[in-house]
Parts: structure tokens; C-alpha cells; sequence
């Protein structure tokens, strides 16, 4: 991260944030809302309980466009794009060489001659580098990161909020997971990074404000209200999903996150196949696992897992559930320890043993379908 906020990119929200008196934080080279006067455990709850709505337009956007465009981004990332159809969203690995993950992403089909990819913010332009190396000379790869927002609606009441504010939205909040649909100059997808009900639209530009001021005003009506990405992180923990850089990274390949089922092993072509097919046939040398803690204490990144007095492992995320009132944490454990789920470990917080069961995320129930 880059402290430095005034060398940072802002959302087209960023007069929005700072007039709801967000905390402000350096991003993936962007400066974006931490979190809000409420606070985390509030906007935590807001999206457990309610809904919250999220600003991740830092997010990258890449259009890939050009014949056959949809089979070329198929012999690039892991999974499948055979496996679904034009108007579906698939969550997908950008892999190097090694098998180590340069970014996940998520891809839009939007047919055979076009894909949107949405990386994280930190890679987007490694990615984007990557798939214009590759790419023959009839499909082009434009960068969209500046001309659309990101909104995210999360939570059990986000179909009210979403029917409430788009003409036309009622068909949108039935549609499955991982479908999308472009309403009223939108693209709404069912898709989400909080383990609740929820929807992601990307939005031109200019016009974020407003569609943000609408969702707010609906959000805040049921309960809800705007929610930052220290929020967004205790939620994607307490679901186990992976955040790059942490707990996926060019260290740390799919098989060994439990990413695997990310990856479509069966495709002849993808970037680092070869050595992922080798790693997942021999057996990865440390696993992903949940850590819940027993006592009281706080998990962090980077820190030692032990066994039996030896260290077996690291976390790669940690921190306090507001859901389950305790402890949690993603941890790389070797496999030759022999550590197993529903084992005790220790995490050495700083210098002070907290005690841990290995467990199997995702620690609260899953509510996205």
C-alpha cells in the first residue's frame, strides 16, 4: 500500500465518500473508502443482516473483443468458459508459467467475439499486459478501468434495493448466480464477494453518482447504509474466499489455496497448466485451512501456526469475526505435518500462544444463492 493518498486514483465516488466522512485508505494504487462513521462491525452487520452497499470501482476492467475472442480468453485463464453461456459471469485464475496466481478475475461472456474481465486493482495492468502478448493481432484488449464503476449491493434485502431503484429490475432479482444482465445502461451480475445475496453493476462513469445516491437511499430505508472494504474484508474471510496477495499469489498456487476447483483440468491449454497438472498429481506441500480460534485473541496475516511445539505453517489472513464473536484466520499448512481438520493448533500472536481448531471455511453459512 501507498500512504501517500494524493498520488493515489479516485473513484467517481470519491466527493460521496468524503462527504459521508468515509476513513480513506491506499488500495491497489487507488484511494478508497475504509470504512464509514458507523464502523466496520456495524457495516458488518448491515450486510449479515440487511444490505450494504459497496464501492469497489478500483476494480480493473479489461474488454477483450475480436473473433473467436471468448476461445482465446478460454487458452489464457483456468477455468472452463465452455461450461457456461453468453450473459454468465465464471470466477476464474490468471496463472504464470510457474502455476503461481498472478491475479484471480472474474469474466463476463458476453458472446463467442467478446469477454469483460474484472482483476483486482494491483494487477490489472499485469494482466492486461499478459493477454495483449498473447493475443493475435484480430483481438484487441482495452483498458475500461477508468470509464465504469463498480457497485456492489450485498445482503438479504439487496433484491428490494435493486428493484427498488432499476425500471425493469424485478426479473433481476431472481436471476441465478453468476448471471448477468445489461438494464437501463447497467450491467447487473449476481455476483458478490460477502457470502450473502447480492449483485455487483457496473456502471458508466459519469453516472455513478447518481446511481449511487439512489442505492443508498433505498439501502439506508431498509436498514442498511454504505459499507467500506475493511467490511468487505471480514466478510470474505468469515467466507473463506481468497483475497490475491495473501492467500492466492505467484507463491501460492491453486492447489495448494483450494482453488482447484477454479481450474478446468481437463482443457488442453491454459497459462501454467503443466506445472498445476504436476503439483495436483504429486500432491501440494502445504494446504489452505480455516483456523478458528478457542481462546481469545486475534489471528493476523503473516503469522507462525504451531504443532506440537514445531511450526507447520503461516497465516495468510486473519481477524475478528463480528458473526462469531471470535477469532479467525486462513492458514498455509504443510501437509507432511499431518495437521488435519478438527485438529489443535497454536498462532503465535505476537509472542502469545493462541489456541486454534482446524476447521473447513466457510465459517458462517453461505447465503449467495
Amino acid at each position: 500500500m501507498d500512504d501517500r493518498l494524493d498520488d493515489l486514483l479516485t473513484s467517481p465516488l470519491h466527493d460521496r465518500h468524503t462527504a459521508l466522512g468515509a476513513t480513506l485508505g491506499a488500495f491497489g494504487g487507488w484511494s478508497m473508502p475504509i470504512s464509514y462513521p458507523a464502523g466496520t462491525v456495524a457495516e458488518h452487520t448491515a450486510v449479515r443482516s440487511a444490505v450494504g452497499v459497496f464501492d469497489v470501482s478500483h476494480l480493473g476492467k479489461l474488454s477483450i473483443t475480436g473473433p473467436g475472442a471468448a476461445d482465446f480468453v478460454n487458452r489464457c485463464f483456468t477455468a472452463d468458459l465452455g461450461k457456461i453461456g453468453s450473459g454468465q459471469a465464471q470466477y476464474t485464475l490468471c496463472c504464470a508459467e510457474s502455476g503461481g496466481v498472478v491475479d484471480d478475475v472474474i469474466v463476463y461472456l458476453v458472446g463467442p467475439d467478446e469477454v469483460l474481465a474484472v482483476p483486482n486493482a494491483a494487477n490489472a495492468a499485469r494482466v492486461a499486459t499478459m493477454l495483449r502478448a498473447a493475443a493475435p493481432d484480430d483481438i484487441g484488449v482495452a483498458d475500461r478501468h477508468r470509464d465504469l464503476a463498480v457497485l456492489a449491493v450485498q445482503g438479504p434485502r439487496a433484491p428490494e434495493v435493486l428493484v427498488s431503484v432499476l425500471p425493469g429490475a424485478a426479473d433481476l432479482a431472481g436471476m441465478d448466480y453468476m448471471a448477468f444482465s445489461d438494464v437501463a445502461g447497467l450491467r447487473v451480475c449476481r455476483t458478490g464477494y460477502t457470502g450473502e445475496r447480492g449483485y455487483e453493476l457496473l456502471v458508466p462513469a459519469d453516472d455513478a453518482p447518481r446511481v449511487w445516491d439512489e442505492l443508498l437511499a433505498a439501502a439506508e430505508a431498509l436498514g442498511g447504509g454504505p459499507a467500506g472494504l475493511a467490511a468487505r474484508d471480514t466478510l470474505r474471510t468469515e467466507m473463506g474466499y481468497p483475497l490475491h496477495g495473501q492467500d492466492l499469489s505467484e507463491d501460492i498456487t491453486p492447489v495448494q489455496a483450494g482453488s482447484g476447483w477454479a481450474v478446468g483440468w481437463s482443457k488442453p491449454e491454459f497459462w501454467g497448466r503443466e506445472a498445476l497438472v504436476a503439483e495436483k498429481a504429486a500432491g501440494p506441500a502445504r494446504r489452505l485451512r480455516g483456523l478458528r480460534a478457542t481462546g481469545r485473541g486475534v489471528p493476523r496475516p503473516g503469522m507462525d501456526v504451531l504443532a506440537g511445539g514445531e511450526r507447520v505453517g503461516t497465516t495468510t489472513s486473519g481477524t475478528f469475526s463480528p458473526t462469531l464473536k471470535t477469532g479467525i484466520a486462513l492458514a498455509l499448512i504443510d501437509t507432511a505435518s499431518g495437521v488435519g481438520l478438527d485438529d489443535t493448533v497454536t498462532v503465535d500472536v505476537r509472542g502469545r500462544s493462541l489456541e486454534c481448531t482446524v476447521v473447513k471455511p466457510p465459517f458462517v453459512e453461505s447465503h449467495v444463492r
